[in-house]
């Protein structure tokens, strides 16, 4: 079954679908009150997001981190930005980028 890359107007969705229909239908039931911007179909059946696109990158265990630190903030995202700033040294661009990566997942 192939792997599907879908942009609404509020989410960007990865899904298992048959085809673009069915992929599409995914989205409405999901989110009845997106718009459909782009669907593309991936070329193979896994999806890989480089940690360095999103200003994540050496030794550092940033997922831990941040966790962390949304954590000791009680998922506060600025504190914990300020907090992850503080603990790492990184700039606040690569602080607010690990946070709120690490918020999207669930922390």
């Amino acid at each position: 079954m192939p792997l599907f890359e879908i942009e609404t107007d509020s989410h960007i969705i990865i899904t298992w679908a048959s085809d673009s229909d069915g992929a599409t239908a995914v989205v409405t039931e999901a989110y009845p009150n997106d718009t459909v911007i782009r669907l593309t179909k991936r070329p193979r059946d896994t999806w890989v997001i480089s940690k360095s696109a999103l200003g994540i990158s050496g030794s550092l265990d940033p997922c831990h981190t941040a966790r962390d630190c949304l954590s000791k903030a009680e998922g506060d995202k600025v504190h914990a930005i300020r907090l992850y700033m503080h603990e790492t040294g990184v700039d606040l661009e690569q602080a607010r980028k690990a946070v709120e990566s690490n918020m999207v997942m669930g922390w």
